[in-house]
């Protein structure tokens, strides 16, 4: 036998519309992780399975876009007055 026979050989089909449609979506709806397009990519017909759409969404560099942070006040605090008698704090 020959050698060259012997080596795996990827039988994977090409999933450039698949990607490239991926990749538009994401950026039309930045808040929608890999589970909700894909259920937008079953809508259109290009059913895969869910491992699968995460690998290629992940080899993309897609994610879901982080939300700002919360707002500090910025400055120094005046100090805190002494109370003067009872129940005063």
């Amino acid at each position: 036998m020959d050698p060259k026979t012997w080596r795996y050989a990827s039988r994977r089909p090409d999933d450039a519309a698949v990607r490239g449609r991926l990749r538009e979506l994401a950026a039309e709806r930045r808040r929608f992780g890999y589970r909700r397009l894909q259920i937008l990519l079953d809508r259109e017909g290009l059913v895969m399975n869910h491992k699968k759409l995460f690998r290629l969404y992940r080899e993309e560099g897609l994610s879901v876009r982080k939300r700002g942070g919360r707002k500090r006040a910025m400055g120094t605090r005046s100090p805190m007055m002494l109370p003067n008698g009872p129940n005063q704090r």
